[in-house]
């Protein structure tokens, strides 16, 4: 005898990096399992993994985790969360002002926002002539990259081209040799590479912002939550 099929709500986000609707469902027991056993491991790459297997069967196989930028990924893990768990979640944070006093805190996933930085784009004019169109990290790109040491920084840079541009031509990353790309980041300027820098710096952030009153000094301050660890 067959038992029931229990039917999940569904609900609807739009992507921030698309502004695409997206429908998806709260987690089951299946999935909840899977965030214990991740947070048991404690290891980024676990927590990782979990997150991923968790948004690709919670938004019906819509949404491939690991092409999603990672803010994409955070902001549509904490929407996942709020409706399968709970919408508030204690953290521990480190008071801004002696930064030594670590305090437990409350956070509201619903005020849980992805911002944008004004003047932000993912075009970059190096030259009069000549520039890049950068990709978004996601976490496909960050395979197999230590990211402790500035070689690795340089080869996230390399992975996130996704287009050099001239007056005359558009060189699209599948059509580059990667030899070739590293000699043409090599090429550039201190200034040129600062403007590929800001990029990434002011990418869009999954963040949540609230105040913390330090116990000890009485101090209260602004504090900015982000991180998927922290919403996890």
């Amino acid at each position: 005898m067959a038992l029931p099929s229990l039917q999940s709500a569904k609900y609807e986000l739009t992507l921030p990096s698309t502004g695409e609707k997206v429908e998806y469902r709260p987690f089951l027991v299946k999935e909840e399992k899977k965030l214990l056993i991740a947070q048991q491991d404690n290891k980024p790459e676990t927590i990782l993994k979990a997150v991923e297997d968790i948004v690709d069967a919670c938004t019906f196989g819509k949404l491939n985790a690991k092409s999603l930028p990672i803010f994409d990924l955070e902001y549509v893990f904490v929407n996942l969360r709020a409706k399968s768990i709970g919408e508030t979640s204690k953290v521990s944070v480190l008071c801004p002002d002696d930064k030594k006093t670590r305090v437990e805190i409350e956070i509201d996933l619903t005020k849980v926002v992805c911002e944008n930085t004004e003047g932000h784009s993912n075009k970059i004019e190096l030259t009069d002539d000549v520039g890049i169109v950068m990709n978004y990290p996601k976490t496909s790109t960050m395979d197999g990259v230590d990211t402790t040491d500035q070689e690795s920084a340089f080869k996230i840079i390399r992975n996130c081209v996704g287009q050099v541009y001239d007056a005359e031509n558009v060189y699209e990353k599948n059509d580059m040799d990667v030899k070739e790309l590293d000699e043409f980041l090599d090429s550039l300027t201190h200034a040129q590479f600062e403007k590929v820098q800001k990029f990434f710096e002011t990418s869009p952030k999954v963040r949540y912002r609230t105040k913390v009153k330090n116990p000890v000094t009485g101090v209260e301050s602004d504090h900015v939550i982000e991180g998927l660890n922290n919403f996890f």
